[in-house]
This record gives structure tokens, sequence and C-alpha cells, in this order.
């Protein structure tokens, strides 16, 4: 038996203890939102202890290599929705703990009313005026408060890219492989005192549950039902019996809405089942443009473990790759297949789907049961997926 003391990162505010973020750095990027290539690597970092970050809560996504390049959000509203509202510190004056004689550390959220009191918003956050319907970085204007890490990757107060982009760099040449590291950092207030950045651990990042390069090459087209050359997420994914399908055959553009408070419904009712599902669709998910795919927001298809967006049928539109969700997708890893026929990018077998019966219909979607799971393959290194029908993965060597 042994006992670990390690040194946490940060200072002390008022009854509070917390650095001034802290976060997660990876050298490889199995989501990445065009144009970066999953080289670039990713990083998410948060306000207070990096309890937020790892316990997939909002939080700020970046890439190191360009740090000035959205990842998570490409709107007002987008970044809104998905900023950090709330952190994690050490409440200094707890309750003493059962069997206790002296005051026990605990865990504690704040607002972010306290870390602006605290002077650790300064670095870290953005200003929303409800007036102008605009974002503004840092905090001189009167507004509400966002943690959008703004004036240190757009305007460098604290070099946080260039050391993470350093470390990584260091850790895949020393472990010859991708590398992954979880760093806090304490900014000092002081200019005669230097900052301190908390290098806690660094470790390989395992790329598939395989341990190896996975393979998702399948050249027989009739067992798979569905091909992607353009997949975001990694690994096989073997436990989905429920898919929730817009009718490829029979959905019309101007039934958008309609089609997207069916899926919602589905959505809840399988999430209370707590049965994971593959979602397949036409146009891009959650478009704001109705006539461009079906406008759903996050929680109307939370519960879906794989999504798969297909183009229209007799109108080709830009692939979302993700961008509307990208931070939930990083977060509760939903693997993302973006298929286009005509642009070889892949398939998804309609009349495979259409020959399968419904367990129910709502506005021309369905949802279908499945006697045994689809089994889904996915490589981050390539890019590329497959997924394949009931009982015929087992040749593949799963």
């Amino acid at each position: 038996m042994a006992v670990v003391l390690q040194h946490i990162v940060g200072a002390p505010h008022g009854p509070r203890y917390y650095p001034d973020f802290a976060g997660v750095a990876r050298s490889y990027n199995f989501y990445p939102a065009p144009p970066l290539s999953p080289e670039d690597g990713v990083a998410a970092v948060a306000l207070g202890l990096g309890r937020t970050v790892v316990e997939g809560e909002r939080c700020v996504m970046f890439c190191p290599r360009y740090p000035q390049h959205p990842l998570h959000a490409s709107s007002v509203e987008e970044i809104i929705a998905g900023a950090q509202r709330e952190f994690w510190a050490l409440d200094l004056d707890g309750a003493p703990g059962a069997g206790e004689s002296g005051p026990s550390l605990r865990e504690t959220r704040y607002g972010l009313g306290t870390a602006e009191q605290d002077g650790t918003l300064l670095a870290l956050g953005s200003t929303y005026s409800a007036e102008n319907g605009a974002i503004y970085d840092g905090l001189a204007r009167a507004g509400a408060r966002l943690v959008t890490f703004a004036p240190m990757l757009k305007h460098g107060v604290f070099p946080l890219a260039e050391i993470l982009g350093h470390l990584l760099e260091v850790g895949r040449h020393g472990m010859n492989r991708p590398a992954e590291i979880e760093f806090a950092v304490r900014l000092s207030h002081d200019p005669a005192e230097p900052h301190e950045f908390g290098f806690l651990q660094m470790r390989p990042l395992v790329l598939s549950r395989e341990g190896g390069e996975l393979e998702v090459d399948e050249p027989r087209a009739e067992r798979l039902l569905c091909r992607s050359t353009r997949v975001l997420g990694n690994g096989v994914i073997d436990t989905i019996q429920d898919l929730v399908v817009v009718d490829f055959n029979r959905f019309e553009r101007s039934g958008s809405a309609e089609a997207a408070a069916a899926i919602a419904r589905f959505n809840a009712e399988l999430s209370r089942e707590g049965r994971p599902y593959l979602l397949i669709g036409v146009g891009r998910w959650g478009s704001r443009d109705p006539w461009l795919g079906i406008p759903v927001t996050w929680d109307e298809i939370s519960g879906a473990r794989v999504i798969v967006e297909a183009g229209f049928r007799d109108f080709a539109v830009i692939p979302s790759q993700g961008s509307h969700f990208f931070q939930n997708l990083t977060s509760f890893q939903v693997g993302y297949f973006t298929v286009n026929d005509d642009g070889g990018e892949g398939f998804v077998d309609w009349a495979w789907i259409e020959s399968q019966p419904a367990v129910s219909q709502r506005a021309r979607v369905r949802h279908l049961r499945l006697t045994s799971p689809v089994v889904v393959r996915m490589n981050g290194r390539t890019g590329r997926g497959v997924i394949y029908k009931p009982g015929l993965a087992a040749e593949a060597g799963r």
C-alpha cells in the first residue's frame, strides 16, 4: 500500500483554491474541423480545476498549431450555447468529513461572477453585448461574461498554444507515437513573479482500442449498411440495435421541421430506455436553414451513438462534418459519418433500410429495431469508416 502526494497547481482566492485554468491536450485529433488535419492536435481547456474537462462539461477546444481557428462554434449563438458557465474549485471552508477531526477539502461549483471577483476571468473572458448581438474580447464592456480564452489565444497574454505545441512534439518524439498531456496553470498578477505551468502527466495516446491500425477496408459492399471516407471518431462500436432513419425516398425538404420534431421524440423515448441508436438522415444535421438539412439541436439527438449525414437524392449540399455539434461529438465520442454518393464519399444502402420493418414511424422518420447489433468500425488516422449489417462483421476480425 502506498500514499501518493501531489502538489495542486493553483492559488487561494478567499475560501477557494484553484488554478486559473486546466486542461488536456492531444497530439492527434479524431474530430478535425476542416481545414485542420488530425495531426494538428487538439486541446480542451476550462477555467478552474480540470474536472470540467475530464467530465466532458462545457469547455473551450482549440488546435495548438492554429489557436485562432475556431473548432467548436461558428456563430454567436453557438458560442453562447457552448460556453462554460461554472467552474470547479477546492472549498477551503468545507465541513469536516466522516471520521475527520479537521476541515476536509471538497470540490465545489462557482459561477463566473465569483471568478471575475477573484481576478481569474480577466485573461480568459469575453463579453456578450445583447444590444449589438456581438461578443467582444475582454471584460471592459458591460454585458454577460463568457469563457472564450480569446485574450490568450488571440492576443497572446500567455503563450499557451506555443507551450502545448512544444510539449506535444517532445512527447510524440520521445514515445514515438501520439501523446496526451494534462496540465494546469496559475497566472501571476505580480509582474515580478513568473506564471506557473503545471505539467501534470504525459502518456501515450491510444489510437484504437485494438492497439494497432484499425482495418476498415471491407471490399464486399453487400455486407455494409454504410461506408464513408469522411469519418470523425475512432474505434469499434458493436452495441447498437436501434436505428432512427429519415426516409430517403419519401423525405421532402419542406418537411424538415416536422422531421426534426419526430427525431426529438424518438431520441427522448430511446434515451429513457437507455438504448443508444444509429441516426441516419439527409442534408446537414443541425442546419439553421431547413432547406439544407434537418434543424435539430444537440439535445434532440443526444442519444445517438453514431450519426450519418447523407446527401439529398436531388440536391447536393456541402457536408457539415459535424461542425454544429463539434464539442458534443468530441466530449461523448460520437461517430460521425459523411456520405456523398455522387462525390465518391461512400454510400448508404437505402434499399436494405427500406426492406426492414419499422417499430414506428413519424413524419417520414422511421424507428427500426434489429435482431442483432450493427458493427461500426472507424479509423481515426485515415478518416474512413464502415457500418456492417447485423451478423455480417464476424469475418472482418473484430
